[in-house]
């Protein structure tokens, strides 16, 4: 290969050797950038080149053949241009196309959404979102979540002509996602009115709150709100002039628990609440034990569709997809302890397990440290193994399952992360002390640095790591939110008398409906009970096919 540049025109293979070679042509790139998260800089680069002992010198201007090569050259960012590819380079390295990085996040405008006044195409402001204007970019992440929504929008089409919901004014505190978002739509459409709030500061898809501020669904919320804004929303919600609740969807209890507190008037008169939540069912069962719950409650939570399908199989899928793209690790060889094994700690432990982790439970219930026994999985107390594990995953919907000196006594690198509702199950608050540093390294997660130079991974905060960081499979929230919708259902339209101030339990038959909606979407057929085995068995054939004590 020759050394030289000929007629002026600057071959691939000669321009790599001249560059090396030329500390001119080093200074020429030495306005080019790398990334920040590269072990390399543009110093370190222009020293390399110069070391290169220099055997011919060329000229200090690079000659192109024709302007199409001068302009693609000129394609590189000058140090003008450093922060801004920079920034850009290392945003797309942390997004994910979810709601733990959605569309929004890369918005430079960082002003509360409470200090800006919005209206929506129609005119209308009773809302508060990141911005309006990303209402279309969510209405695309609804519609696609439809299409694994078949049930939903079957029970949508089968009801929407009797509008059993009419009157109805629900207040919501959910989840909001595009999934959330075709309940909610659904909601609307039997007759009812909504406004919403977010259960989880971290969890809000911004652009689908726009699409449904947008629609006329009064909507508070954003991704990234502090704990003042997550209690002025749900105030919002609950506040409105001329409009007053009768029905509460809740996930977590907060919206209960600030009704109860700051609405009594408004609570008496609620006619049903649906609670989804190990955290928000257990309030409301201290409630009824206390004599204070003055109105009948549904408790989700513990229905067959939503234990087995949103807590065991969701979970199952997505507590790795939340892992992996906030963390990056390798499982297999780990070692994890589960704390829990309930619903959600036995899908944690499959996955985890299917992936060679070595994996242990902790437990307080004899029963479920047996299952986990016979799953496979060593039961241990977390003070006896916390010095050398590599993850620590909680999902009990307890608090201080993972306490200040636990955490202390962590090894270097140490993920320590939540599955469970409740924020309180890691004891956040005690780290935010003056002598432990919080590093950011990227969205949702935060290095806690000890002075000694330990590190602590930990995810979303404490808070719920798959809505935080990641996504959950919109089949699996169907069967949830279909079961939310049918007790809104029962619950709004039962005689008096039926249900009294009290929590109470899905019906079976209920259950039953919600699960066969969705048998469709695999081809499934069910077997007929002729009249002869529906004698046999003492049942109806067209059931309910199951006791209530039956344990699926």
């Amino acid at each position: 290969m020759s050394d030289s540049v000929g007629d002026g025109k600057l071959e691939v293979k000669q321009a790599s050797k001249e560059v090396k070679e030329s500390e001119n042509v080093a200074e020429k790139y030495s306005a080019m950038t790398v990334s920040k998260n590269s072990d390399v800089n543009v110093g370190e680069l222009s020293a390399a080149f110069t070391a290169v002992p220099t055997h011919k010198s060329v000229k200090k201007q690079i000659q192109f053949a024709n302007q199409e090569e001068k302009q693609e050259f000129s394609k590189f960012p000058t140090k003008a241009g450093r922060r801004s590819l920079s920034r850009s380079i290392s945003q797309s390295s942390t997004d994910s196309y979810s709601s733990a990085a959605s569309y929004t996040d890369s918005s430079d405008d960082e002003t509360s959404p409470r200090d800006r006044t919005q209206l929506n195409s129609k005119g209308a402001s009773d809302f508060c979102v990141k911005n309006v204007k990303q209402a279309e970019f969510g209405r695309r992440e609804i519609e696609i979540a439809e299409q694994d929504m078949s049930a939903l929008i079957s029970l949508r089409k089968r009801a929407q002509g009797e509008k059993p919901l009419a009157g109805a004014k629900i207040v919501g505190c959910t989840h909001i996602t595009a999934q959330t978002a075709v309940l909610i739509e659904t909601l609307v459409a039997l007759g009812a009115e909504c406004r919403w709030t977010a259960c989880n500061i971290y969890s809000t898809q911004n652009e689908v709150a726009a699409a449904l501020s947008e629609s006329g669904v009064a909507v508070f919320a954003w991704k990234g709100e502090s704990e003042d804004d997550f209690w002025w929303c749900i105030d919002r919600c609950v506040n409105k002039e001329g409009w007053e609740a009768n029905m509460i969807l809740d996930d977590g209890g907060d919206l209960t628990h600030w009704v109860y507190k700051k609405y009594p008037n408004v609570f008496k008169k609620i006619r049903g609440i649906v609670e989804e939540s190990v955290t928000g069912v257990h309030r409301l069962y201290q409630l009824s034990k206390a004599s204070k719950l003055t109105v009948p409650a549904m408790n989700v939570n513990d229905s067959v569709t939503k234990q087995k399908f949103d807590n065991l199989y969701c979970c199952r899928e997505s507590i790795l997809d939340g892992l992996k793209r906030t963390t990056d690790v390798m499982f297999g060889g780990k070692q994890v302890v589960v704390c829990g094994y309930g619903e959600v700690g036995k899908g944690c432990c499959t996955a985890l397990k299917a992936l060679g982790a070595i994996v242990c439970i902790t437990e307080i219930d004899p029963i479920c440290a047996l299952q986990a026994c016979m799953d496979g999985f060593r039961v241990v107390k977390l003070n006896e193994v916390i010095r050398q594990v590599d993850v620590i995953i909680t999902c009990t919907g307890n608090k201080n399952v993972v306490t200040r000196d636990q955490l202390d006594r962590m090894k270097n690198g140490c993920i320590v992360c939540n599955m469970g509702h409740s924020n309180t199950e890691i004891d956040v608050a005690s780290l935010r002390t003056p002598e432990l540093t919080w590093e950011r390294v990227r969205s949702q997660v935060d290095h806690v640095i000890w002075p000694d130079g330990k590190r602590v991974v930990l995810l979303a905060e404490g808070r719920l790591l798959n809505l935080s960081c990641s996504t959950v499979p919109t089949f699996v929230l169907s069967i949830t939110a279909t079961t939310q919708a049918l007790a809104l259902i029962e619950l709004y339209n039962a005689p008096d008398g039926r249900y009294k101030q009290d929590v109470y339990l899905l019906p079976k038959k209920m259950d039953e409906y919600v699960a066969s909606l969705h048998l469709p979407t695999f081809d499934a057929h069910l077997t007929e009970l002729s009249d002869e085995q529906a004698k046999y068995l003492g049942l109806n054939k067209n059931g309910p096919f199951k006791p209530n004590y039956y344990r699926y």
